[in-house]
């Protein structure tokens, strides 16, 4: 069969993507009436609401791996850009605009408001980096089980860098809920919408290194838990100063522009669809764009 060709599994996987829908769509209900009983101050349930549904995006992403068997990489690298996109528009427009008006709302000029956000961003993006080069210096081991097909480490790599990136993306959103942000929930809408294909593409490549497609979607819909808990512990932060807010805003910057710059972009032109990469992220920036302003 074409590598290049979707496969569809039988009507057992059918089932299976059906009946994990609906675990999916009980749980987030199950949630929605939990954070209901909780006792958080309103900024913060607003965190973890924002955290939460960027995790049930990476949930629902992972679910088509229950069906597909292989997805055509041209649509693989045309998501990964169209993921691009979107976190760079978030970037620019939810996190460094809003970042530089909290600063001159703090009483700093313009030149100044403008360098806290500049070291802001490039701590964020040094910080990311150092936990980044420690994760790749690991050296590779293969650990043997009779039975079990092997994962190479670097498809390991892969998966753990998009998990990772999963944090900056939660701290964008906890420290704009936190701070009060008036266009916090559309970067949290627009973080959901990107973080669907990720999902998709990490249980994809787990499945299609050899892992059963049960697992791989256990593990695709687990990656994106990292950014509640990220939203709320930022939230909490930037709940106890003022000043935190333009510095956290534009630390959440740095980081996501190092995992854009460095990891999505990269890798969703090095299949030779470099049009289409682009043509996804241009229409991911748009959409996020329109998300953050016009329905802010």
């Amino acid at each position: 069969m074409d590598t290049q060709t979707l496969a569809i599994g039988s009507g057992r996987m059918f089932r299976y993507a059906l009946g994990s829908l609906l675990l999916l769509a009980g749980m987030t209900l199950l949630a929605a009436q939990g954070l209901a009983w909780l006792d958080l101050e309103p900024r913060l349930l607003r965190a973890l609401q924002g955290g939460g549904l960027c995790a049930l995006g990476t949930a629902l992403g992972a679910v088509p791996v229950l069906v597909i068997r292989r997805m055509p990489q041209a649509v693989s690298d045309s998501l990964l850009g169209f993921g691009a996109g979107v976190m760079l528009a978030a970037t620019a427009f939810s996190l460094i605009v809003p970042g530089i008006a909290a600063a001159e709302q703090l009483g700093l000029t313009p030149w100044a408001a403008s360098g806290v956000i500049c070291f802001g961003i490039m701590s964020g993006a040094f910080g990311l980096y150092l936990v980044d080069r420690k994760v790749s210096a690991s050296p590779e081991r293969l650990v043997v089980v009779p039975g079990r097909p092997i994962i190479a480490p670097r498809i390991w790599l892969f998966v753990f860098a998009i998990i990772a990136h999963n944090i900056p993306e939660g701290m964008a959103v906890g420290v704009s809920a936190g701070g009060g942000m008036p266009d916090a929930d559309s970067l949290a809408m627009g973080i959901a919408l990107q973080d669907v294909p990720e999902g998709l593409v990490i249980a994809l490549v787990l499945a299609t290194a050899g892992m059963s497609r049960v697992k791989a979607f256990l593990i695709g819909a687990a990656s994106g838990l990292v950014e509640p808990v990220f939203a709320l512990l930022c939230a909490w932060l930037v709940s106890l100063a003022e000043m935190l807010l333009p510095l956290g805003l534009a630390l959440a910057a740095g980081a996501m522009l190092l995992v854009v710059t460095h990891e999505v972009i990269p890798e969703s032109r090095r299949n030779g669809h470099e049009k289409l990469a682009s043509l996804g992220l241009l229409v991911g920036f748009c959409l996020m764009m329109v998300l953050d302003t016009a329905l802010a």
